[in-house]
């Protein structure tokens, strides 16, 4: 505190002729506002001499004068720092004094004003009370002001002052601060966000929104590293550019200061710094000419840490939104936003595609996810240079990618030409195709899901009948999709509620016509009692999953089966399970099998699995070694349907077989044409593999298939396939006809 006098020989007031109103200073913000209110001219210069010079806080005074209550009336309600009021009690009237001193506390609410209360007539002092609710600071009589006592009075009045309007500063500030971070705290956008802190910095310190920059930018690649996020008036123009095209390079100059120390700056041109993650830091500047106090200064870093907390929150929301609506890899839009595309953008003539590149899990099978997430970004920059906006453009899932577009720009063959040249990966050329579904938008399927779902069943039907090609939609692929999907679901129930069931049909020797074993059937049976045929049903198991679970329950009913078939003979019986290539492939397929042979007390040597051609061929490799492990449970291999297929005799010779099923289709004709059939039988031969009929209906066609040196027979010329029940009942018919014989 700088508090000084100068040195007077008297401390009694010494009047003088000198007009107060001329006595001004002409710094007036640095100074203190004392308001003389008294209706004697002489008391107004006296004062002045009396306080010539006077420091008070660091502070010199500035008077103001009125020569009435009204008077000061006015002056009071025109400026709003006035720091005293040397205020006379008696005036105009007797109660002149107090009720000003009334209206300034009840009337204008200004209770940061010190009153110092003066009368020459003491009679007319105020009561205790009137000093106590009217807060007045002092009560002197004239006379008792002498230069040092008038000079005490004031210097307790200004510090109070000082004090009161410091904890009001103090109090709005924060309670702006507050509001501020209330607005602030609605605010997701990180843009959004940093034009508020602009207009609230401003009003906080009552300024013009002019001459602030909020500067930053999150970690990217991308040059330059700082941008300018928000700013108000002549700084507006800016926005969205490099902090480098500022034209004030005073400016630029504490920004960028502010920004490597990473440390605010205050005073005039102040910069604050906000330590943000994911970001290289964020620095605000706003132009201030008043001096910061250590009000301000406080302020101020309470501000900072609040809006460091805002600017946290709305990266996170943001971070948060991006992965919600952006695909990380590529960077385009995710399938969220693709929908909205459609919802907003598609007409009845858009084009909605998908593009689903071929064999994409084994690039990343055989290679690695890293190079799987090159050959994705390497097939979304090529979509983007293709079909440029207005077309959009997303990843829909891992190797999908969605267009919505014109049908002139959405196309086969503009979709093909995509894929015409090889990728460059790295230092890899790769080539790739894709399999695309395309639907044109009409009124009921601009709704983003349909349009998916439609262009979805597309590239399914694209899969099976045009790979590497693009189809539109057919309304009834949709139908069938639905279809599939009602049927898969009842299926499930159908698992769960034992309406599945297994079902035998025998084997027959054709040397003795004697049941030697049975194949293993599954059947449907819905709740209506009708039967859904096995080649509807299966084909869904496998796709869904479901192929695997109702491929061991098979095994274990089979086998529960198999114990009772074969304590009614002496002679081996085999039981034959088809089993499913999905089933086939799991890694604990032979360990399954092996524990339910262990569980039923089965022999192996009376188990047989069926698998079709197409599977035993299918990546001979990777099947062998299962074969040989199966083999060495004991267990027997045959084909199913042998002869529909494309295998080679090098393959099949391969295989560590048992029999060779020679398929229905065969059969059915082998009156007009046996070629096939009896191939079939002598490769069997050569090979030293068994083979076995099926599809018998006739006697004709079991005399031929016999006289070629078939091994065994299956079919409705001998049985239908029957449940386990009727199975036990037709096994005992026969065996007790034999032993009859």
């Amino acid at each position: 505190m700088n508090t000084t006098t100068k040195e007077s020989t008297s401390d009694l007031f010494v009047f003088t002729a000198e007009d107060p109103k001329e006595v001004q200073s002409t710094s007036i913000d640095a100074q203190w506002k004392i308001l003389v209110v008294d209706d004697e001219k002489d008391v107004h210069s006296t004062t002045i001499l009396a306080l010539r010079g006077v420091f008070i806080e660091g502070r010199s005074l500035c008077f103001m004068h009125a020569y009435s209550a009204s008077e000061a009336k006015s002056i009071i309600a025109d400026t709003s720092d006035i720091a005293v009021l040397l205020l006379d009690v008696v005036m105009e009237s007797e109660s002149a004094g107090l009720d000003l001193v009334k209206h300034v506390r009840k009337e204008l609410n200004r209770n940061d004003v010190r009153i110092v209360l003066r009368t020459g007539q003491p009679g007319y002092a105020p009561e205790v009370d009137t000093i106590r609710d009217y807060d007045i600071n002092d009560y002197k009589t004239k006379s008792e002001l002498t230069r040092t006592r008038l000079f005490t009075s004031l210097t307790v009045a200004i510090r109070s002052y000082r004090q009161i309007r410091q904890s009001e500063a103090t109090r709005r500030g924060l309670e702006s601060i507050i509001n501020a971070s209330i607005d602030l705290s609605r605010i997701q956008s990180v843009k959004n966000f940093a034009d508020g802190v602009v207009t609230q910095l401003c009003a906080l310190f009552d300024v013009e929104s002019e001459g602030l920059v909020c500067a930053g930018n999150q970690y990217s690649n991308k040059e330059p590293p700082f941008l300018v996020m928000a700013a108000a008036g002549r700084y507006a123009q800016f926005i969205g550019k490099s902090l480098d095209t500022i034209t004030d390079k005073e400016v630029v100059h504490r920004l960028y200061e502010t920004l490597n120390l990473k440390k605010s700056t205050i005073g005039k041109g102040t910069c604050l710094y906000f330590p943000v993650s994911d970001s290289k830091g964020i620095a605000a500047y706003i132009d201030l000419s008043s001096k910061i106090d250590e009000i301000d200064r406080q302020l101020i870093e309470i501000f900072i840490t609040n809006i460091k907390s805002g600017f946290e929150n709305t990266y996170l929301q943001q971070k948060i939104a991006t992965l919600a609506y952006f695909d990380r890899i590529s960077g385009l839009p995710n399938r969220n936003s693709f929908i909205d595309f459609i919802k907003k953008e598609a007409t009845e003539c858009s084009v909605v595609a998908q593009i689903d590149i071929d064999n994409f899990s084994d690039i990343n099978s055989i290679l690695d996810l890293s190079f799987g997430d090159d050959v994705l970004r390497a097939v979304a920059a090529r979509l983007l240079d293709n079909f440029p906006p207005p077309t959009r453009l997303a990843r829909l899932g891992s190797d999908t990618f969605g267009l919505l577009g014109s049908q002139d720009a959405v196309n086969p063959h503009t979709i093909e030409a995509v894929f015409s040249d090889p990728f460059l990966i790295g230092e890899h050329s790769l080539r790739l195709s894709a399999t695309s579904g395309l639907v044109v938008c009409s009124n009921e399927s601009l709704n983003g899901i349909n349009a998916l779902k439609n262009s979805s069943v597309a590239v399914k039907q694209a899969k099976q009948l045009a790979r590497s090609k693009c189809i539109f939609f057919d309304p009834a692929q949709s139908i069938a999709a639905k279809e599939r999907l009602l049927m898969l679901s009842n299926l499930r129930s159908a698992f769960s509620c034992d309406r599945l069931f297994v079902v035998f049909q025998p084997f027959i020797s054709l040397k003795n016509n004697q049941i030697v074993g049975a194949e293993t059937l599954l059947r449907w049976k819905t709740d209506s009692g009708k039967f859904i045929p096995p080649n509807r049903f299966i084909p869904l198991a496998e796709e869904s999953g479901l192929m695997v679970p109702l491929g061991k329950w098979i095994i274990r009913s089979a086998f529960r089966e198999q114990r009772k078939f074969q304590m009614m003979t002496s002679d081996p019986f085999r039981i034959a399970i088809n089993v499913s290539h999905v089933q086939f492939r799991e890694p604990d397929f032979v360990e399954t099998l092996a524990k339910a042979i262990l569980e039923f007390d089965i022999d192996p040597n009376n188990v047989e699995i069926e698998l079709t051609e197409s599977v035993a061929i299918d990546n001979l490799i990777s099947i062998m070694e299962t074969l040989k492990q199966v083999r060495i449970l004991g267990v027997s291999i045959s084909i199913d349907d042998f002869g529909t297929g494309y295998s080679s005799l090098s393959i099949i010779s391969k295989l560590p077989i048992h029999r060779l099923k020679i398929d229905q289709s065969f059969i059915r004709n082998i009156e007009t044409d046996s070629s096939i059939s009896k191939l079939i039988i002598q490769l069997a031969k050569e090979l030293n593999l068994e083979t076995i009929a099926e599809g018998i209906e006739s006697e004709a066609q079991y005399k031929m298939i016999q006289d070629l040196g078939c091994t065994e027979g299956q079919g409705y010329l001998f049985s239908r396939p029957l449940t386990a029940d009727a199975f036990e009942d037709y096994f005992a018919n026969q065996i007790h006809a034999i032993s009859a014989q």
